[in-house]
């Protein structure tokens, strides 16, 4: 392992292989200003993303009722989910587990030894610690709209504590901090599975758990104001360049290339997202447009820092149908009430640029390449174990999670609250007052 300052003495496709956000503390070495100064940037595009990004685009999505009951839950997950990163969070995914270290990592409890001298992949580790913290934030924050507009804001902050220690952390470890899917080289550059399969498994689970909204699928639940919802997309599309080129840890050319292909992805995204609903429904929706936007980021995270152009452009729009259609199949087929789409967009779109990453790295195709003596049909095998196993984790422990959180509280409002709106039953505010 290396820093970034000497990444020139290792060989090109270990650069490939292995996370820029997964390289190990150097003892020693300095921190390179130009990539601190990046990462900073990078860490406030991120935080920037939930807070308000996330925030306004969730809530514009939901009824008028309830959308105090989802600005709020984006804030206060930003609260618990920094205090434990920092007692647990980081040290458990980034730490040295010990023999134990292919499935948990171990030490720096409260950030202890974490100071000025400290240097983690070429940037001070407070700085990398930063970083990390914002995934940390919004990947529980992204599952708020799969249950939105009908679980108890007790049993949400149970829930996220909970879930950021056994599903987030664990597997941010394997993918990231030297766990065993690392090891086997596993590509995801900015957080396809950690962020993206991890937050649809467990949004899935959820709405399957706590069960459909009073009056769902028969009862119009529009929008109740997508003028927030368009700022909030747009917050997302440009905070997500410290997301992907952050991921980077550098001001180098994998960053600009990152940045690229994820602005192309996005682009295409939406535009294949609006064709598609055009074609069968006759208008192009705003709804529809922002959303595509929004697969697209997130197809094109795990494999943005190891295709090119073109490939950007083929996984964003690729991301725009199935995500599409994906989600025409969960809310109208099997009438799932995931309120806000968050499985078909995120969990879908996360494995689908999952597996895309070891098909486009091929040079051929514009992308850096693999390992020697790694083929694309055993990294795309690769990739789809590493997809499978995050699933089957994320989803059995969010499961029994909830589960048990249903035997100690309740997990969801009354009914009479339901009909009033979260906010009134849940924090005694009104969003709006005319």
């Amino acid at each position: 392992m290396t820093c970034i300052a000497s990444i020139k003495r290792v060989p090109w496709w270990a650069v490939v292989l292995v996370s820029p956000a997964a390289l190990a503390q150097e003892a020693g070495a300095a921190s390179d200003p130009a990539a601190t100064s990046w990462l900073l940037t990078s860490t406030a595009l991120v935080l920037f993303m939930t807070l308000p990004g996330l925030a306004l685009f969730y809530g514009g999505l939901v009824r008028s009722k309830n959308v105090l009951s989802v600005l709020m839950q984006c804030f206060v997950i930003c609260c618990v989910a920094s205090v434990l990163w920092a007692v647990a969070g980081y040290g458990l995914a980034f730490g040295d587990g010990g023999g134990l270290n292919a499935v948990i990592g171990g030490g720096k409890w409260f950030l202890d030894g974490i100071g000025l001298d400290a240097v983690r992949s070429g940037v001070p580790e407070t700085v990398f610690l930063a970083f990390q913290m914002t995934f940390a934030i919004i990947t529980p924050a992204l599952i708020i709209g799969s249950f939105a507009e009908r679980m108890r804001f007790t049993a949400m902050l149970w829930f996220t504590v909970l879930w950021l220690l056994l599903v987030y952390v664990p597997v941010c470890h394997w993918v990231w901090g030297g766990g065993w899917l690392m090891e086997r080289g596993f590509l995801d550059f900015a957080g396809g599975t950690v962020v993206h399969v991890n937050a649809g498994t467990a949004a899935i689970v959820a709405a399957l758990v706590l069960g459909a909204r009073r009056g769902f699928p028969t009862t119009a639940m529009p929008p109740h104001n997508m003028t927030l919802t368009v700022a909030g997309a747009a917050m997302l599309w440009v905070g997500w360049f410290g997301f992907n080129a952050g991921s980077a840890l550098a001001a180098n050319a994998s960053a600009g290339m990152a940045l690229l292909v994820t602005h192309l992805a996005a682009a295409a995204g939406s535009l294949a997202w609006m064709t598609a609903e055009w074609w069968r429904f006759g208008k192009p929706s705003v709804l529809g447009v922002v959303t595509g936007m929004v697969a697209g980021l997130g197809t094109i995270t795990p494999a943005s820092g190891y295709v090119g152009p073109m490939a950007g452009l083929c996984i964003g729009a690729l991301a725009g149908v199935v995500c599409y259609f994906a989600t025409q199949l969960i809310k109208r087929q099997l009438r799932i009430d995931d309120s806000l789409d968050v499985f078909p967009v995120h969990g879908v779109g996360g494995a689908l640029g999952t597996i895309c990453a070891g098909l486009f790295a091929m040079p051929a195709l514009g992308g850096r390449g693999l390992a020697e003596g790694v083929t694309v049909a055993g990294q795309v095998l690769l990739q789809a174990v590493g997809v499978v196993a995050i699933a089957l984790w994320c989803g059995a422990v969010t499961f029994l999670i909830l589960k048990v959180l249903g035997q100690v509280t309740t997990l969801r409002v009354s009914a009479e609250q339901e009909t009033g709106g979260l906010d009134l039953a849940e924090h005694n505010e009104r969003g709006y007052s005319f």
